[in-house]
C-alpha cells in the first residue's frame, strides 16, 4: 500500500496555474478534529507560522490577506508569517511531512495523498479557500457536438491522475466512453496546461479538461469554446478547488494560531467577496511579483467568473473525487477519508462572525 501511495503522490498533483509543494515524513498520531475556538486557550508566546500557497488565484486568500493586512491583524503580533510559495501539490506536501511548512493552501488530489500516505496522521483539512474553475475546451473546427464525438479525439488533461484528469476519466465513463488506455476510443493525453495552449493553438489538439485561468485562456488566446463547465456536475455547481490544510502536529501543538489562521481566512473571504473588483487587481499584483508575469486583464475577469472564493470546503466532493480516483485505478485500495477534517474551528469562527456553519 505505501509503495502505491508513494507514486500517486508524484502522479496526483494539483495543477491550477502554477502547483503545490510538500515535504517528508513527520507523522504524528493527532486527533480527528480540534478543539472549538471558545475551547481554545489563549497563548501568546511568540510562534513562526510556515504557510504555504500559489501564485495562484484559486488562492486568493493568501494573495490578498498577506498583502492588505487582514492575516497580520488576525493573526497578532507573536505570530510570525514564514510564506512559502509553491508550484506543485506534492511540493507542498513534502514539505508538510519534513516539517518544513505548517500549513498550506492546497488542492484536493494533494490533499488526499498526503492523508493516505500518512495513515491519516499527517494533515487535516480546516477551512475551505475556493470552489469550481474547471472547463472542458473544444476546438470548435473538431466536430464536438456529442459525448459520442470524443471517439477517436484527442483530448489533453493537466497531469496523468491530477483533479481534472480525474474528473475528465469520471465523466467519460458516466458517458459510457473511456481513455484508450483503458479500452476505449478517446485519446486523453496529460499535457501541461502551457504546452496545450501552444499545442491548441496549432490545432494539434481537439479538446481539453482544465483549470482556470487555462480555460478562458484556450477561448481568449487560441479559439475554443466551452463544451462543459464542470460545476455542471456538481450539486448547486459546487465542487471544492482549493482548501486548507495544517499538520495534524501544529494543530494539537498550537490550536490558537490555527483558529486565528482560520478567522483570517473566513474574514479574506468575506473582503474578498464584498470588493471583488479590488481583490482582483491585488491577487494579479501578487501573481506579477511572485511569477513574474500578470495575468491580462480580459483573462483575470472571465476567470474569476468562473470561480467562487469560499471558507466552505466542500467535503462531499472530496470524497466522490476520491472514489472516482479509486474506480479509475489511480488508488490501489478504496479511500478511507474519515478523519480528514477538522472543521469545529472554522465552524466555531463562522459562529463568532454570525455565519452559518459549515460542518461535514
Amino acid at each position: 500500500m505505501k509503495k502505491r501511495i508513494s507514486l500517486l503522490i508524484l502522479t496526483l498533483p494539483l495543477v491550477l496555474l502554477v502547483a503545490c509543494g510538500s515535504d517528508g515524513e513527520n507523522q504524528t498520531t493527532a486527533t480527528t478534529a480540534a478543539p472549538a475556538t471558545g475551547d481554545v486557550a489563549p497563548n501568546s508566546e511568540p510562534v513562526t507560522l510556515r504557510l504555504g500557497y500559489f501564485a495562484n488565484i484559486t488562492h486568493s486568500q493568501p494573495l490578498v490577506g498577506l498583502n492588505n493586512g487582514i492575516f497580520a491583524e488576525e493573526l497578532g503580533d507573536h505570530v510570525t508569517i514564514d510564506e512559502k510559495t509553491f508550484n506543485a501539490g506534492p511540493s507542498a506536501i513534502e514539505a508538510l511531512f519534513a516539517g518544513e511548512i505548517d500549513a498550506s493552501f492546497i488542492g484536493p488530489n494533494p490533499a488526499i495523498n498526503g492523508y493516505i500516505q500518512s495513515d491519516g496522521e499527517a494533515l487535516r483539512i480546516v477551512a475551505g479557500a475556493t470552489s469550481g474553475g474547471a472547463l472542458f475546451i473544444v476546438d470548435p473546427e473538431a466536430g464536438i457536438a456529442q459525448p459520442e464525438d470524443l471517439n477517436g479525439k484527442k483530448i489533453a488533461s493537466p497531469q496523468l491522475g491530477n483533479t481534472q484528469d480525474v474528473a475528465l476519466r469520471a465523466w467519460l465513463v458516466e458517458e459510457g466512453l473511456g481513455a484508450k488506455e483503458s479500452g476505449g476510443d478517446v485519446d486523453v493525453q496529460p499535457i501541461a496546461n502551457s504546452d496545450t495552449l501552444a499545442l491548441f493553438q496549432q490545432g494539434a489538439l481537439d479538446g481539453a479538461w482544465v483549470p482556470e485561468p487555462w480555460g478562458t485562456r484556450l477561448i481568449q488566446e487560441a479559439g475554443g469554446k466551452v463544451y462543459l463547465n464542470e460545476a455542471e456536475l456538481w450539486p448547486d455547481g459546487k465542487y471544492v478547488t482549493t482548501h486548507l490544510i495544517v499538520s495534524t502536529d501544529f494543530l494539537e501543538e498550537r490550536p490558537d494560531v490555527v483558529e486565528r489562521l482560520v478567522r483570517a481566512t473566513v474574514k479574506t473571504t468575506e473582503w474578498i467577496n464584498d470588493n471583488p473588483e479590488e481583490a482582483k487587481t491585488l491577487v494579479n499584483l501578487q501573481i506579477e511579483e511572485i511569477s513574474g508575469a500578470a495575468l491580462p486583464q480580459a483573462v483575470m475577469d472571465a476567470a474569476w467568473e468562473n470561480i467562487e472564493i469560499t471558507y466552505d470546503p466542500i467535503a462531499s466532493s472530496l470524497v466522490k473525487s476520491a472514489e472516482d480516483a479509486f474506480e479509475l485505478g489511480y488508488l490501489e485500495e478504496e479511500p478511507d477519508l474519515d478523519g480528514i477534517y477538522a472543521l469545529d474551528i472554522l465552524d466555531s469562527v463562522l459562529q463568532d462572525e454570525g455565519l452559518p456553519p459549515v460542518g461535514r
